[in-house]
């Protein structure tokens, strides 16, 4: 049990991509929020910090940044709407329609977290963690103010 724990830990765990990504931290820092509100939240659903009030990493490194999430989203629902409607026809036995209704609801309670996930995702491949990443920005932010 102690090994499935360590892989656990080494694959979701801080420091690890993944951790980033799913819980929509700062990829440098791990710590940082990059959006405004909660997961699933509807209100000021798109808005994203600018900057990690941590480690201080600009969220927007240039102009268009992110079209390359759109990609990673657009891949990441068709693939998961194939198994969805697949899944709920053959297995469950339901009818189509009733798949991809289903499939529908489905995609707009999930679609803020889709966002977002995309945008973690795209940003996980250009920075990688730095675990002295806060005490290097605010030893800066002190020798600034000297």
């Amino acid at each position: 049990m102690h090994f499935y724990k360590k892989i656990a830990t080494e694959m979701f765990g801080k420091g690890s991509k993944l951790y980033s990504t799913f819980n929509l931290k700062c990829p440098q820092c791990h710590t940082g929020e990059m959006f405004e509100t909660g997961s699933w939240s509807f209100k000021k659903s798109l808005d994203m910090n600018p900057k990690c009030d941590k480690c201080g990493l600009n969220f927007f490194p240039e102009p268009g940044y992110y079209y390359g999430a759109m990609f990673i989203s657009y891949i990441w629902t068709a693939f998961f709407s194939l198994g969805f409607v697949f899944f709920c026809n053959w297995y469950l036995e339901l009818s189509l329609e009733l798949s991809f209704l289903l499939l529908i609801i489905l995609t707009v309670i999930n679609f803020v977290y889709i966002f977002r996930v995309s945008r973690s995702m795209w940003i996980n491949v250009n920075y990688k963690y730095d675990a002295e990443a806060i005490a290097k920005f605010e030893e800066n932010k002190k020798s600034k103010l000297n």
